[in-house]
């Protein structure tokens, strides 16, 4: 067995590889979609069995670890994450992109919060080891377009050598979790149960209108990684894949850089201005767009991720400090279902909008749509107490 410090930074490394895995394809779906000759409505379905995906491990084993162990729930989560790995080594349909994206859901949302709760296991120190699982996280979703983008590029096998990069990745970082010791009591696998999703009654006003600007955060965020390549392809001629996995990188960089700096700073202001963040970036998206201008699309995702990040950390601490001691989880994870719903089911609208009325009217629709959706937040949203960060 590993110490307790060797056991945090291989946690800490498995949760950053298997997270860049889910947005591993992000740069490569025009290469997909021109090779097996699928259409834009196909590509986003492509990214939402992702969502489906996560949804499903959060509902069934979201809190699976606490029963069998850390160790026991991390292995499996690492198991989808090397499947969809290799499925993607062999795809040649789109049926096989549907079920290695299924199953990169699953393995994220086994791992977002075990390994965030080991993590915090293996340090006395609470606050940095959240913000070592955070940066993990997110530093890892920052890494999959990056690496997978500039492997497409500029080594062979574009469709082939980021994922086999990344299952290597997996097996490493696997054989380390299997010689970490378990930290939790292991209980009878009998008292598992499946997430119960509930909002308390006095609270619903303040979920509703946190929910509301997590949908918004969240959609723009589904957009960016899976239709990114296509815009820049398509509406501005830009077919590499290495510039749209730094375009959706430095989208998440920005995210990361709202939630670990501005939340703390803003604080109680910080969901309405993050809102109204989102909503401007949302409409600068939307006129870059219009008249084909990357510098505007650079400034759009800036603005997207500064917004997003922000938005997203003040409204769940929001529900958290108005949350009930004993059902903050269950608040938790009934906002994470609208999220995971905002991932995937507006992109899916704008791939079927792409199909009816052309890709480039679609994007600036959906970017007037979710600019309204965020001023609405960012006009009636008045913080009753301020959240702690």
């Amino acid at each position: 067995m590993t110490s307790r410090r060797a056991a945090f930074r291989i946690v800490a490394a498995a949760f950053a590889v298997t997270m860049s895995g889910t947005t591993l394809p992000t740069p490569l779906y025009p290469l997909y979609q021109r090779a097996m000759g699928f259409s834009t409505l196909t590509t986003t379905v492509v990214f939402a069995a992702y969502a489906v995906g996560v949804l499903a491990a959060l509902l069934l084993v979201g809190r699976a670890s606490d029963v069998i162990g850390r160790r026991r729930t991390l292995i499996p989560g690492l198991a989808c994450a090397a499947l969809s790995a290799i499925l993607f080594l062999v795809a040649d349909d789109v049926g096989t992109l549907i079920a290695a994206r299924l199953l990169s859901g699953l393995s994220a949302g086994i791992f977002t919060g075990t390994a965030t709760a080991t993590l915090v296991d293996f340090d006395d120190d609470r606050g940095r080891a959240t913000l070592v699982a955070a940066v993990a996280n997110m530093g890892g979703l920052g890494a999959g377009p990056l690496v997978s983008g500039l492997l497409a590029q500029y080594a062979p096998g574009p469709l082939r050598l980021p994922f086999l990069v990344h299952l290597l990745l997996v097996l490493a970082v696997g054989w380390g979790i299997k010689a970490i010791p378990e930290p939790v009591t292991v209980r009878s696998p009998r008292e598992l149960r499946i997430t119960r999703l509930a909002v308390p009654a006095p609270m619903r006003t303040t979920f509703a209108k946190a929910a509301v600007a997590g949908f918004a955060s969240f959609a723009v965020l589904g957009l960016f990684t899976a239709v990114t390549p296509l815009f820049l392809r398509t509406l501005l001629a830009v077919p590499a894949p290495a510039p749209a996995g730094l375009l959706v990188c430095w989208l998440l960089v920005a995210s990361t850089f709202g939630q670990a700096v501005l939340v703390p700073r803003l604080r109680a202001h910080a969901l309405p201005v993050g809102s109204g963040t989102l909503a401007l970036g949302a409409l600068v998206l939307a006129g870059a767009l219009a008249v084909g201008s990357l510098p505007l699309l650079l400034v759009a995702t800036t603005l997207a991720g500064l917004g997003q990040g922000t938005t997203f950390r003040a409204a769940l601490a929001l529900l958290t400090a108005a949350s009930p001691p004993d059902r903050r989880a269950e608040v938790a994870s009934s906002f994470f279902v609208v999220a995971y719903v905002a991932i995937s089911a507006p992109v899916v609208g704008e791939g079927l909008a792409a199909q009816l009325v052309g890709l480039r009217t679609a994007g600036v629709g959906f970017g007037v749509a979710v600019a309204a959706l965020a001023a609405v937040t960012t006009a009636c949203f008045r913080p009753t107490a301020p959240p702690a960060p």
